[in-house]
């Protein structure tokens, strides 16, 4: 895969979007050029800039076609989405738009709710999982769920239980994925613990709470590295124990690639300490 050019203008990448786009430029979905070129002009910055994203393994994302990006959760709030679809935005050449599965409770503040449909974020239901993917559209999924961002600052390198679902929607819908590692999450957001009541009061799961109390993101570098794909065989009505072998499989892969990268992270952090 060849270089992105960086004098590309961010607008010029949002045109470049293979989407069936309308003349008012929203495409089937009411994904929007406007608010995309608008989002990602503020997640570019915060990619390029104030995060300093290093990604690798870009080129085990499918070009064309659908394809499903799996990794782990990290960082109290959506940090690491963000990051992701900036990724295949800026990193990929032709960009492609990743659509999230968002939890149900942003419908529940209707400025971000209007604007994660509008840059195609939708509700994680089983049929949007389903007609994305049937429409070779590239969707990202944290099987960790809401529970992967509550981790604190000391676990942030772990992964909880995975759900079984993105399994049976890879295999109903013959969909590679794609699996990645988010690093520095959990250092960018250091949470300290989670408080539940106060997240209750305002409708979401929780407020991640930190040393300096508010979950403001540090400029901390964060990592994206993308595996080789995995394709697993079947049509989504296999037995429990089978799906869940297919589950750790792709579990121990992101673990994999979450332990080489720390390794490799922490290797140049030591290299910059040395006189």
């Amino acid at each position: 895969m060849r270089p992105v050019p960086q004098s590309e203008s961010l607008s010029a990448r949002v045109e470049r979007l293979e989407l069936p786009f309308n003349e008012y430029g929203v495409d089937p979905y009411g994904i929007s050029k406007k608010h995309l070129k608008l989002a990602l002009e503020f997640f570019a910055f915060l990619y390029r800039n104030y995060f300093r994203v290093r990604c690798t393994g870009v080129q085990h994302i499918p070009k064309k076609g659908r394809g499903m990006l799996v990794g782990n959760h990290s960082g109290g709030v959506a940090v690491d989405g963000m990051m992701v679809l900036t990724s295949t935005m800026l990193e990929m050449d032709p960009p492609r738009l990743a659509q999230g599965m968002v939890e149900r409770f942003i419908h529940r503040f209707p400025v971000a709710s209007l604007w994660a449909s509008r840059t195609g974020q939708f509700t994680g239901l089983p049929e949007h999982a389903v007609r994305l993917l049937e429409d070779d559209r590239l969707l990202m999924i944290f099987p960790e769920g809401a529970r992967g961002t509550a981790k604190l600052y000391t676990e942030r390198y772990s992964l909880v239980d995975f759900g079984t679902g993105f399994i049976r929607l890879a295999l109903q819908t013959r969909s590679p994925i794609i699996p990645f590692a988010f690093l520095g999450g959990g250092a960018a957001i250091p949470t300290v613990t989670n408080a539940y009541a106060l997240g209750k009061l305002l409708g979401v799961p929780y407020v991640p709470l930190t040393p300096y109390l508010l979950p403001l993101p540090l400029p901390v570098g964060l990592e994206i590295h993308y595996g080789e794909p995995l394709v697993f065989e079947g049509t989504g009505d296999e037995e429990d124990h089978i799906i869940e072998g297919y589950v750790n499989q792709v579990k121990d892969s992101i673990a994999r690639l979450i332990e080489d990268h720390r390794a490799e992270r922490n290797l140049r952090r030591a290299r910059r300490l040395l006189p």
